[in-house]
């Protein structure tokens, strides 16, 4: 068994994280009522005995004593890593896990990539290496940040040419979560687009997230609580209710169940390298498959039921409805509609009572209404893990390497023109120690070259799919 090592960056990245080893708890302690230390959960998590002096010594095998996660978390602000350390998860961590400031980036990608990069880097090595030595086989990084704000833009890329230089063996799966138009930090088209370069370069996969999407499906889900349509049982304790039962409607942005959402694709993305099931696929399998070309690592996803992420106590929707749902505009995590785009490949991980004809009888179902490039007309890579998500019968994450993704990527260009061509905000930037202007030349052509790259892929979509006749085996 495999082990992964999440890396929060920043007050989003750990936001997220908090959520994600929160609900990881609970499937294993659903899964996992005897309270064994097995190989599915020391995938996220060592078990550690308390009572040796010096920390702990780690336990292979036996009964649970106390599960450490596997994770850094680094942010230049103390803030949200004090709270995850009062709160409920506190247990879960220790101050070896942790690199925190006081000061924090102030929204600037310069001050988190070159000053808190070159000022932590041997902290952050340090902590990463020890991460590494914990595990049997260290296979992936998950990086979770957002591309916004000054330490996950800044700090978060700057990590992953760290992890490139001292892991290159390992995978680097990277969350990053867009800002969408409407956000409050004015120099973010600035710190996305420095970001992307980074990213482009030092990235496996990148899953992007947008803020704008993940508010959409929350609006959703409130929708189909309070019409009725789905029962009115709602689970107490939720990450998306309050504490009375209902749902929470009185916040504008209800992060804590967007946040939500970002911690069921991870865990959704691993079930199947930490559960049996009748067609696994590991974390090695998702990129091999999926990425034809090295900067084209961008893969676009949906979840769906979406009321498995509502916890709602709800009959399950039809099988073939959660495979159409997949693919649909509404529930995509980031602004884009993949049925009316290029596909280079596409994954279908499933989770729950889904058998293997019911896999192979929707993807022909659907494939005449999918574009695939001429190349891979067969590009579906699938997988089964027999264990569904806590409460639910099945569920369905969808990855597809898709040209959809470029119109994110020219909208944040457009906004990134805008100021840039005032040279609005520059001197912040350039102000930091080792920044200069070409940097934020090379990295908006840096982006134009991979939506260039999207472009040339688009032109393929019309061109007719040659059927090439087969040897005859026999007369």
């Amino acid at each position: 068994m495999t082990q992964s090592v999440v890396v929060q960056v920043g007050q989003c990245g750990n936001q997220i994280g908090c959520c994600f080893w929160d609900l990881a708890l609970r499937e294993h302690a659903a899964v996992n009522q005897k309270g064994i230390y097995d190989e599915a959960i020391s995938s996220f998590f060592r078990n550690v005995d308390t009572r040796v002096v010096g920390g702990g010594g780690s336990i292979s095998k036996g009964k649970i004593r106390s599960l450490k996660a596997r994770a850094v978390l680094i942010d230049m602000e103390e803030g949200v890593v004090n709270e995850i350390l009062q709160g409920p998860l506190r247990d879960v961590f220790d101050s070896k896990q942790l690199i925190t400031d006081i000061s924090g980036s102030g929204n600037n990608w310069a001050v988190g990539h070159k000053v808190f990069g070159s000022l932590y880097q041997e902290q952050i090595l340090e902590k990463l290496r020890k991460s590494a030595e914990h595990c049997d086989c260290l296979q992936c990084f998950f990086i979770i940040h957002s591309m916004g704000g000054g330490t996950g833009s800044g700090l978060g890329t700057f990590l992953l040419k760290v992890l490139e230089d001292e892991f290159p063996e390992v995978y680097r799966f990277v969350t990053s979560v867009y800002p969408s138009g409407e956000d409050d930090v004015i120099t973010s088209p600035y710190n996305s687009i420095l970001a992307m370069k980074e990213l482009n370069e030092h990235a496996d996969c990148v899953l992007p997230i947008d803020n704008q999407s993940l508010f959409d499906i929350i609006s959703k889900i409130d929708l189909m609580v309070n019409s009725g349509k789905l029962g009115k049982t709602v689970k107490p304790k939720s990450l998306i209710t309050s504490s009375a039962g209902t749902f929470k409607k009185q916040h504008k942005r209800p992060f804590d169940a967007m946040n939500n959402i970002v911690a069921n694709l991870m865990l959704n993305l691993t079930s199947s390298s930490r559960f049996e099931g009748s067609l696994n696929m590991d974390i090695n399998e998702i990129s091999m498959n999926l990425v034809p070309f090295p900067q084209l690592h961008y893969l676009v996803s949906s979840l769906t039921p979406l009321y498995t992420l509502a916890d709602i106590n709800v009959p399950p929707r039809r099988l073939d409805q959660m495979f159409s749902d997949a693919f649909s505009k509404d529930y995509q995590l980031i602004q884009a509609d993949p049925k009316h785009s290029l596909y280079l490949a596409c994954a279908l991980m499933v989770r729950g009572n889904v058998q293997i004809s019911d896999l192979r009888r929707n993807i022909e179902r659907l494939k005449p209404s999918l574009h695939f490039v001429s190349w891979n007309q067969e590009g579906w890579k699938t997988s089964l893990c027999s264990v569904p998500p806590v409460g639910h019968s099945h569920s369905l994450l969808a990855l597809a390497n898709n040209t959809c993704v470029k119109p994110t990527f020219v909208e944040l260009r457009e906004r990134f023109m805008r100021l840039y061509k005032k040279k609005a905000h520059l001197h912040h930037y350039l102000q930091v120690e080792g920044m200069e202007e070409s940097c934020f030349t090379e990295a908006v052509s840096s982006l134009s070259a991979l939506i260039q790259e999207y472009n040339q892929l688009d032109a393929t979509k019309s061109m007719p799919v040659e059927d090439f006749p087969r040897l005859r085996v026999a007369v």
